[in-house]
């Protein structure tokens, strides 16, 4: 599936852009079965958590995040609930910031894609052993209101060790830096993680609300050093666990929704216990060597 050529690229810089490795009509799925299952979904009837990535984030105080590794759970934007009422802003088509993490368990478009030929020669060529799918998201950016994702590397999130992660972000329409595309650090899946996102450790603090916490410290980046990737509908980023990667705000009137999910080594490597994700059920294969 990869050239030499493609692999030493990734192996350089950290992350690789794969062509079209998915097909337009793939987009159309997964969008369509994304839109099926907000058409279900009742937020009247459902904890309304929202998603950011700033240092006060309301998903680690919230159970309906810490239990969503199993679930199809819907994340909304910060400014997406009036509070005062715990009510929609607006539609809630246009209030979504993330859907999230078993959609390649649970649901059959995402699964075929997630396991599908093109994914397991890609992961043999990487060298992995016992891949599995940890979890995986549905991405929004919405138009205007698509909140920036702050630089952070994946391995903050998803530990192991010894540590062997990748991310595989999926375009299902153009990315570009006009709606939020990624940018990259090239060169700084060298850098190790010295931060880590956990379950707390302390009962206390836990029950009380403070349920997944940061240890470890705070990188700095300097934004000169970020280059945009954009991608067209159907192209693909292969992102190193250690890689730096970011996407800012969406300004622009038109949506930049993507499909990622994320593939962990589980070959003489272990998923690590503190992570915030966990789940009651192994992480599925995508082969077994």
């Amino acid at each position: 599936m990869l050239t030499q050529e493609q692999i030493q690229s990734f192996e350089k810089n950290g992350y690789l852009v794969v062509k079209q490795l998915v097909t337009h009509d793939d987009c159309a799925k997964l969008k369509k079965s994304v839109e099926k299952l907000i058409d279900a979904w009742d937020p009247q009837n459902d904890t309304l958590c929202t998603f950011g990535t700033g240092d006060d984030r309301e998903q680690s105080r919230n159970r309906y995040f810490l239990e969503s590794g199993d679930r199809i759970s819907f994340f909304l934007e910060e400014n997406a609930v009036d509070r005062k009422t715990n009510k929609l802003n607006s539609d809630k088509h246009h209030s979504l910031n993330k859907i999230g993490h078993a959609l390649h368990v649970l649901e059959p478009q995402f699964k075929k894609v997630s396991f599908s030929d093109k994914i397991k020669a890609i992961v043999r060529d990487l060298n992995y052993v016992k891949p599995a799918i940890c979890q995986s998201m549905y991405i929004f950016k919405q138009p205007y209101i698509g909140a920036k994702v702050v630089p952070h590397q994946d391995g903050t999130f998803l530990f192991n060790n010894p540590l062997k992660i990748m991310g595989v972000w999926i375009a299902l329409e153009d990315a570009t830096i006009k709606n939020g595309c990624l940018w990259f650090i090239p060169g700084s899946h060298k850098r190790p993680i010295n931060r880590r996102y956990i379950r707390n450790p302390n009962e206390q603090e836990f029950n009380e609300g403070k349920m997944l916490i940061f240890k470890g410290t705070e990188d700095q980046y300097d934004d000169k050093d970020f280059v945009p990737v954009e991608i067209e509908a159907g192209d693909g980023i292969l992102i190193h666990g250690q890689a730096v990667h970011k996407s800012e705000q969406n300004t622009s009137p038109i949506s930049r929704q993507i499909y990622t999910f994320h593939i962990i080594e589980t070959d003489n490597s272990e998923y690590s216990k503190e992570n915030w994700l966990q789940t009651k059920e192994p992480f599925p294969l995508i082969y077994d060597a």
